[in-house]
């Protein structure tokens, strides 16, 4: 019988999951369209592979297993699953259709909204990923400063001049890789050693998990206008999250130029670069940066009806209340058990993420093995807090429970001889998105 969110006395049977596993991996390579979302993030043989379907903070399953979500598929939702007001706005657009032959009213509706919020947005361009418009932003900016190199710190999607910094750079011209390097989060230091006159660009996520700290941020723009270089934020995460304006209105902090994407359309497609308008301008004529989807009015019609509900329910306000209750409780019940050296808690509190301490064993077979006691428990949990509206007071009690549960049974398994017999299967796979020790330019063999 499927499981439910309660406290199982057993494993959720993934029958169907792995069914359809065997079919994809025939056909798909790899089976995944999103690298967070694959089977390598989840303990092989327990966790589930595909969804069914969601409402609020809670998912089901192929197999028909329920789960409170704390990934939110990876970003995007921020109000919840299938909640009443955005999928009624989608609705009615639906009916007016989704696609048109000329421009559609939203793009304004949504572009005076967004410049009304977001303190850099002089202009907007509308896109629909994350990728698309810091690769634009990067772009624009070697227009506008007519340099070459980019310097980057987080994680910044696939494109060429980000994903040659990383270890998966294959099919990417050394010629490009030399333009792109990398710098330390919270180290001033390594920027100004970076820097240089060809460099066009500074992008960054403002935070992942770290704070700045010794005014960091305020210092990097200030170095970026002394060297005529553009400080671009990538707020991924932290747009519309940590504030509505996000992080450059919660640090007062305005960079040159500012890309969006997840949180503000509660899980559809849409994506924003905002900026000071004189740079912005170059994309009238001189910098090319199109899409035929960029005006697809579902999305539009989301993305305002959700920014329109931040505003009203403060959202970024209950995110951080709940986050935080679910942060402390968790650093309280280790503590509580005398593991806190072994495990805590990190990060803001709309976002936060569980970190194990080698000394506890294998960081990942401790993962997994949280992972898969959590799964047990119905959580679908992969180490991370990605907080949305959704989540009630009874979802987090549930979950500090679970985790009062499980850690002790950690707690057990350090003291006799760790994790690895207990696990029911393969171990997750390391992350591909680094959250520290940002520097990976590969080195360059002779």
């Amino acid at each position: 019988m499927p499981n439910t969110v309660s406290f199982n006395e057993d494993y959720p049977v993934i029958t169907e999951s792995d069914k359809l596993y065997e079919r994809a991996v025939e056909i798909m390579k790899p089976v995944s369209q999103t690298l967070a979302k694959g089977p390598g993030q989840y303990i092989k043989g327990v966790a589930p592979k595909y969804m069914k379907r969601a409402k609020g903070s809670h998912v089901w399953d192929v197999d028909g297993n329920e789960y409170i979500d704390y990934n939110m598929a990876i970003g995007p939702i921020s109000l919840g699953y299938c909640y009443p007001k955005i999928d009624e706005a989608i609705t009615a657009q639906l009916k007016d259709g989704i696609t048109f032959s000329l421009m559609h009213e939203l793009e304004v509706t949504l572009s005076e909204l967004v410049h009304n919020i977001i303190p850099n947005a002089e202009a907007i361009r509308i896109s629909k990923t994350g990728a698309d418009v810091v690769s634009a932003a990067v772009r624009v900016a070697r227009a506008y400063t007519g340099r070459n190199k980019v310097l980057c710190c987080g994680y910044h999607g696939w494109h060429d001049w980000y994903i040659a910094v990383t270890s998966r750079n294959a099919g990417i011209p050394m010629q490009v890789q030399e333009l792109s390097a990398t710098f330390d989060y919270n180290n001033i230091q390594s920027v100004k050693d970076a820097l240089d006159e060809d460099t066009a660009c500074v992008v960054l996520e403002p935070f992942v998990f770290e704070a700045p700290k010794n005014n960091f941020l305020k210092e990097l723009k200030e170095l970026c206008d002394a060297n005529g270089t553009l400080l671009v934020f990538d707020e991924m995460w932290t747009g519309f999250r940590i504030a509505i304006g996000g992080a450059q209105e919660y640090f007062d902090v305005t960079p040159h130029l500012a890309c969006y994407s997840k949180a503000f359309a509660n899980g559809m497609p849409i994506s924003l670069l905002t900026g000071r308008r004189d740079i912005m301008q170059l994309f009238e004529q001189d910098v090319f940066f199109f899409t035929t989807f960029g005006g697809e009015a579902l999305s539009l019609a989301a993305a305002v009806a959700t920014i329109h509900e931040m505003i009203d329910k403060n959202v970024p306000a209950y995110l951080a209340e709940k986050g935080k209750v679910l942060k402390d409780g968790y650093n309280a019940i280790a503590e509580g058990l005398g593991i806190s050296q072994y495990t805590k808690c990190i990060g803001y509190d709309c976002r936060s993420m569980v970190t194990f301490d080698a000394s506890a064993g294998n960081p990942l077979e401790v993962k997994s093995y949280v992972q898969q006691e959590m799964i047990k428990r119905g959580i679908l949990w992969s180490g991370f807090h990605n907080m949305c509206f959704s989540h009630n007071d009874e979802d987090i009690n549930y979950t500090l429970e679970a985790y009062k549960e499980v850690l002790a049974l950690l707690k057990s398994a350090i003291e006799n001889g760790g994790v690895t017999a207990l696990l029911k299967g393969q171990p997750v796979e390391a992350v591909f998105r680094k959250v520290s020790n940002f520097n990976m330019k590969p080195v360059v063999k002779a």
